[in-house]
């Protein structure tokens, strides 16, 4: 009998890390760990008032060793030894400024406690001045940079975020002599091989986020670089001019990296992507239907044939890159930048200042303290999402906008904030978070109509995540606005799974990432299917959502 052979799928979160040993044969998973980062989860380098969100290049390096170490601990025997790939997929873009070695300023003597050393990550909104300034020259040059990126560059993207980094800080402006995404530096460490200027680069990131295209001869001419800040003179020449797709090997696993995760040399370690991408892949993608990763955001990928899309361009999404999803194959995104996010939100506007009032009171002790302020913390999104299905859809109730953290797609802009109307003396809890979680499926039905005005079909929706797994509720709201079936991966953990595809095609086990998918896919574990009477109430009040956004749009951020 041939013995089984395994990839890991290592996923790093906005929260945390986590790595998946997937049976290459069956797709079985056979262990799966995850690591919160530590300084992440104290709230250390972020100011959420300036939307900055910094992330340690500890936290991930803890991570990665600690889950794969553990991961293979929890496996049978005999699994580390037949390990063949790693693959990994990260949020982004998600860029930290490096030195001449490829290493992160943070991880550098003098800049260890400085967020503009760390990794940036994708939810920074720090850059959003940069991102009009972007956008401003590229509609006067006389090449249209950003036009395979939806022609409108955002703040959550790496040159903006670069641009910000460099002026905001004289120190990094001197001491960095590169820019490296999370997804490219992670493979890079496991081989051996930082520096800026051989190790691969990411496709996925690249095309969508810097805008790389093979048109333009690579990036942005160091022209436009320079009229844009004389900050970036030179920067160009530093970075790269080829970019790579998931199936390809960046190296093999290095001396040190093997002996630290007890695995051999002879795994190979693939170039990375974006965490929704792979997520796309190991959720089953398929060409036309729509892959919408749903967690803090959501992102929306789409993959169609090159032959019959060819050269049309999809304006205001996230760009279109040849391969960045499915390699061959022409790779759309778009996306909101807050969606599981505006819950949390909510729930920490009713639980702050209970938990202050508990903190501070006198008839319970302190630990029974932290006990009522755990519990009521862990159920509110539970009770209400149980009271907001009991309120039914109110045409006339409280509506809401879903730009609490800026708008993503369709055309990007950061600037926009978000809002709730139609409150009055009756209005509770249950009704603000209805109208919420109907304000983020009216966002993903504004994407869905993007597409389909710019000519690009759509024939289903496969949708993974968290919020995707958990909750009822929004799922059923989703499909009823869509007026679409929606089918939900069954993996729990879809992004890891697609990285452990893209390692099995890397290793040589499959030939393409089509053939990994049939072999490995988990399939889906229900469907909802769009309630006709709901389909027609939704659409009246989304004809009121698009009218409360114009109106912002217009008036509000003038």
């Amino acid at each position: 009998m041939e013995q089984a052979k395994y990839t890991i799928g290592l996923d790093y979160g906005s929260d945390s890390v986590r790595s998946l040993i997937v049976n290459v044969n069956t797709g079985e998973e056979i262990a799966s760990v995850v690591f919160e980062y530590p300084r992440w989860k104290k709230g250390l380098f972020c100011e959420p008032a300036k939307n900055q969100f910094r992330q340690h290049p500890k936290d991930y390096l803890e991570g990665l060793e600690y889950t794969i170490v553990e991961a293979l601990k929890q496996a049978p025997a005999g699994v580390a030894e037949n390990v063949v790939g790693i693959s990994v997929d990260t949020t982004g873009s998600t860029p930290v400024a490096v030195d001449e070695k490829g290493t992160p300023l943070a991880l550098t003597s003098g800049f260890e406690e400085n967020p503009n050393a760390m990794f940036v990550l994708w939810k920074d909104h720090t850059a959003v001045r940069e991102a009009d300034e972007i956008n401003d020259l590229a509609r006067k040059w006389d090449i249209d940079f950003t036009k395979y990126e939806g022609g409108v560059y955002s703040s959550e993207w790496f040159w903006a975020k670069v641009l910000h980094v460099l002026r905001d800080d004289a120190a990094i402006m001197r001491a960095a002599d590169s820019w490296v995404e999370h997804c490219d530096w992670i493979p890079a460490l496991l081989v051996g091989n930082t520096r800026p200027k051989t190790l691969k680069r990411s496709r996925c990131a690249a095309g969508h986020k810097a805008m790389w295209h093979e048109a333009f001869g690579g990036l942005p001419s160091e022209e436009f670089l320079t009229a844009l800040d004389p900050a970036l003179s030179g920067l160009r020449d530093r970075l790269f001019k080829e970019t790579f797709t998931c199936d390809v090997s960046v190296g093999n696993l290095s001396e040190e990296w093997a002996q630290k995760l007890g695995l051999s040399t002879d795994v190979k370690i693939g170039v990375g992507a974006f965490d929704a991408h792979l997520g796309a892949l190991g959720a089953e993608i398929e060409p036309y239907y729509l892959s919408k990763v749903m967690g803090t955001s959501t992102c929306d990928m789409l993959v169609a044939p090159m032959e019959e899309v060819g050269d049309k361009l999809v304006a205001g999404i996230c760009g279109q890159v040849d391969g960045s999803i499915v390699p061959g194959m022409l790779g759309m995104e778009a996306g909101q930048s807050a969606f599981g996010d505006i819950y949390a939100w909510f729930k920490k506007v009713l639980v702050g200042p209970t938990q202050q009032i508990i903190e501070k009171t006198n008839l319970v002790d302190k630990a029974t303290q932290e006990k009522l302020i755990e519990e009521i913390s862990d159920k509110m999104i539970a009770e209400l999402s149980a009271e907001a299905e009991k309120i039914g859809i109110d045409e006339n109730g409280v509506l809401a906008i879903d730009w609490m953290n800026g708008r993503r797609t369709p055309d990007a802009n950061q600037n926009l904030k978000g809002a709730i109307a139609g409150l009055n003396l009756g209005t509770d809890a249950p009704r603000i978070f209805r109208a919420l979680v109907e304000s983020t499926a009216f966002g993903s039905k504004a994407i869905i109509d993007r597409f389909r005005s710019e000519g690009i079909r759509i024939d289903g929706v496969i949708a993974l995540g968290g919020v995707a797994k958990k909750s009822a509720l929004v799922m059923q709201i989703v499909a009823d606005i869509l007026n679409m079936p929606i089918k939900v991966a069954r993996s729990e953990q879809a992004c890891a799974l697609g990285s452990a595809m893209a390692a099995a095609v890397v290793a040589g086990v499959y030939a393409t990432t089509d053939q990994a998918q049939k072999k490995m896919g988990g399939g889906f574990e229900t469907e909802y299917h769009p309630i006709a009477e709901n389909v027609a109430k939704y659409q009246l009040i989304y004809e009121k959502y698009k009218k409360l956004g114009k109106f912002i749009e217009d008036e509000l951020t003038k």
